[in-house]
């Protein structure tokens, strides 16, 4: 199983104008769809005098969730180009916002096209691609004298640790390669005093 995807490792800028037209581009790296909203208004907000706020994202390890959005410009003419240069990239996890000054002069279609595509090739070549691997999450609670096992597993799949708990009795939150996933869960599963769940932030 492949575990890793790429994506973009901060925010990054682009510019394209053409006729008198300023196409400012940003990228993003994104994990969940609830965080586009909040960006896309900031964008919004800043860049208030704007004719056009174009945007376009994928989410997800298979580049499962995407949308492209034209904001009043001419059907697939500018949200769809932005797309096609996150895929064109290999890209997952990532939107990417074009703001349009408008310049006085009308681009056509074809003008559009290319103008929202450079803008968005321009923010992503600037940006920092980075292979990134797919984590799944576990829960694992369990008494005290099942410490060592679980301990000596947790070192043996190079699981990452993320919060441990142990008061009354032991809990670790733990992550791992999604390709040791399930090796790591089977191993677990042969001490049946440990409670196994998944866990996904």
């Amino acid at each position: 199983m492949n575990d890793k995807y790429k994506t973009i490792e901060d925010c990054s800028e682009g510019f394209f104008s053409d006729k008198g037209s300023k196409f400012l581009a940003f990228a993003y790296p994104v994990k969940k769809e609830g965080e586009i909203k909040q960006i896309i208004n900031d964008v919004k907000k800043k860049y208030h005098d704007a004719r056009h706020h174009v945007y376009a994202y994928i989410i997800g390890y298979n580049q499962e969730s995407f949308r492209a959005n034209d904001d009043g410009e001419p059907t697939n003419s500018s949200g769809m180009p932005l797309l096609g240069q996150i895929r064109s990239f290999g890209l997952t996890n990532v939107l990417i916002i074009v703001v349009r000054y408008f310049g006085g002069t009308k681009l056509g279609i074809p003008g559009l096209i290319n103008a929202y595509k450079s803008a968005a090739k321009d923010a992503i070549e600037n940006a920092k691609i980075v292979d990134k691997t797919i984590m799944q999450g576990f829960i694992i609670s369990f008494d005290y004298p099942e410490m060592n096992f679980v301990m000596k597993l947790i070192k043996d799949f190079k699981a990452e640790i993320k919060m441990q708990d142990f008061k009354e009795n032991c809990k670790i939150i733990l992550e791992i390669s999604i390709s040791l996933h399930e090796d790591l869960f089977k191993a677990l599963s042969q001490n049946t005093k440990i409670k196994i769940e998944d866990f996904n932030e």
